[in-house]
């Protein structure tokens, strides 16, 4: 069968699949609650959900360098992606030897489509319906304003999210604006930092890991703002981990 995947590449495999490689850990996720974990061959050593799936399940590498002479021992039938998250010569150099399904996620709608095209190229539309149907609702409008913020996702250099990306979007559901309105990742100084004067700040879990230690350095450049740790999973993770996200972006 021939798919067509969110770079707008067709890949033709076999349908469904049954010796699937996921490269993408909230894919990974949303694989296996559409109950196709005895599919899964492969998976990096960054698909940390379910708890346990890492020893039940070879680890390929991680989301940007993969052992390729692990991967062919594998034989996978499909190897599922995200241009994003994923290296590209490494993820190039794949496509010549298997099919690679590419997601590209940039806001909900990106997200609901990839969830919905894998239950169609994996024999699980019904269930994929179903959970698409839900995200719906649970993301049909926004929560109440909480004013304007910065999510930070690393340290040294300081890195926030901008509004070209998923974060962005999860942030706008929550309630805040972001003050960082350049596309992707921009590093910024701490005078930029304190010059933009948010009203909070957000300290991600990922892919630096913030913690409590760091609150008081940037307590020090924002005496004013209201500083706090906040789990990245739910700001950045674009599969089913979606369906604790309102909840949790309703607790903050």
């Amino acid at each position: 069968m021939e798919y067509t995947d969110q770079l707008k590449r067709n890949v033709i495999i076999s349908s469904p699949p049954q010796r699937i490689i996921s490269l993408v850990p909230s894919q990974t996720e949303l694989l296996v609650d559409l109950d196709l974990e005895e599919k899964i061959v492969g998976v990096t050593k960054f698909c940390v959900h379910p708890s346990g799936l890492q020893k039940r399940k070879t680890i390929v590498g991680g989301t940007k360098n993969y052992r390729m002479e692990v991967i062919e021992s594998l034989k996978p039938d499909l190897i599922i992606g995200n241009k994003e998250e994923n290296e590209r010569s490494g993820i190039e150099e794949l496509m010549g030897k298997y099919p690679v399904w590419m997601s590209d996620i940039l806001n909900l709608e990106d997200s609901l489509e990839m969830i919905g095209a894998f239950g169609q190229m994996l024999g699980k539309k019904t269930k994929s319906e179903q959970l698409v149907e839900k995200l719906k609702n649970d993301f049909a409008s926004s929560l109440p304003k909480k004013g304007n913020a910065i999510y930070l996702i690393w340290k040294d250099p300081i890195m926030a999210a901008g509004n070209d990306t998923f974060i962005n979007e999860m942030l706008g559901f929550a309630g805040f604006e972001n003050l960082v309105r350049t596309s992707r990742y921009p590093k910024l100084s701490e005078k930029e930092l304190v010059e933009l004067n948010p009203e909070h700040l957000l300290l991600s879990s990922e892919p630096y890991p913030f913690k409590e230690s760091h609150l008081q350095y940037f307590k020090s450049l924002l005496p004013k703002a209201n500083i706090r740790l906040v789990d990245g999973e739910m700001f950045s993770w674009y599969g089913s981990r979606l369906l604790k996200a309102k909840v949790y972006l309703e607790s903050l």
